[in-house]
């Protein structure tokens, strides 16, 4: 079976202190952008539980997130057969666009239908929970699809608690995005601590108040006038300098709104109109590696 694995951007993050289990309360609106890895998923016989993974032109580690959601899913459904996953990876490791998660969730979609195990949402959710918070929302997009899982298919959502509570909403079809990576890959742990340290050195009295209902209302409003904030920005783009220079470089190419998208290092820029943000991706292509999604 061949499947796509979708990016997702964030439009504003707030990032709550951490909780007494090691998680971060977060609110956000995810939404797929049309950059994705591509999956072979095939059952490969044998006995013994094995998920044997093929990524071209990179060496995951030998705990990723493929071996944890197969471990997860044997466990649940008591299958013992191996299986043989080949990735072509188009989403950049490190870049704050849920690669590792939307594959994982893309798998373990593929084992279901492969073994026939037809696991339900909250089967789903409690694997999704095993592998990482960001596969709560990938697998969500999947539950929700109309159509076949090999083919794209947008999906938006608000997105809070430690990321399992999902409110879908209608996604924007009157905009286009510019993806700019900097080269620099971020370690989601790493992000999370600098943002720690940042929340300690800058007190906020709002900063356990919820603003999931500012992100969808914001969402409604005209591109330009979007003022979505990410609280992994600050810090981020200050420890790695390329970050910043990414959003000053797509400020000046003329984009409605820019942020980094999660914990980094990818920045994005929305643009109302398709033309413009054409122009801008041959201006910054000569510079940065970049992609119109």
């Amino acid at each position: 079976m061949t499947v796509l694995a979708p990016a997702k951007i964030n439009l504003g993050l707030k990032v709550f202190p951490k909780r007494a289990d090691g998680y971060h309360d977060i609110e956000s609106i995810f939404t797929l952008v049309n950059l994705c890895d591509e999956l072979f998923v095939s059952r490969d016989g044998g006995g013994e539980s094995k998920c044997v993974v093929d990524c071209k032109g990179m060496v995951l580690p030998e705990d990723n997130t493929f071996q944890r959601t197969y471990k997860a899913f044997c466990v649940l459904t008591g299958i013992r057969e191996n299986v043989r996953v080949k990735v072509t990876k188009h989403i950049p490791a490190g870049g704050g666009l849920g690669g590792g998660s939307s594959d994982s969730s893309s798998f373990l979609k593929s084992i279901d239908m492969l073994f026939g195990t037809r696991l339900g949402h909250s089967a789903l959710e409690e694997i999704s929970g095993q592998v990482g918070s960001d596969v709560f929302f990938f697998t969500r997009a999947l539950e929700e699809k109309k159509s076949d899982i090999s083919l794209w298919e947008s999906f938006t959502a608000v997105v809070s608690g430690r990321g399992e509570k999902i409110r879908p909403l209608s996604g924007r079809t009157d905009c286009s995005i510019l993806l700019v990576f900097p080269g620099v890959p971020v370690s989601t742990k790493d992000a999370y601590g600098l943002v720690d340290e940042w929340q300690v050195s800058h007190p906020d009295v709002n900063r356990n108040l919820s603003i999931a209902d500012f992100l969808e209302k914001t969402y409604s409003r005209p591109v330009r006038e979007w003022f979505f904030s990410n609280d992994f920005a600050a810090p981020v783009a200050g420890r790695y300098p390329k970050i910043q220079q990414a959003l000053d470089a797509l400020r000046a190419s003329g984009a409605d709104f820019v942020d980094m998208s999660g914990s980094g290092s990818t920045v994005f820029g929305v643009f109302d109109e398709r033309s413009r943000a054409v122009l801008a991706r041959d201006f910054l292509s000569k510079r940065w590696n970049s992609v119109l999604v």
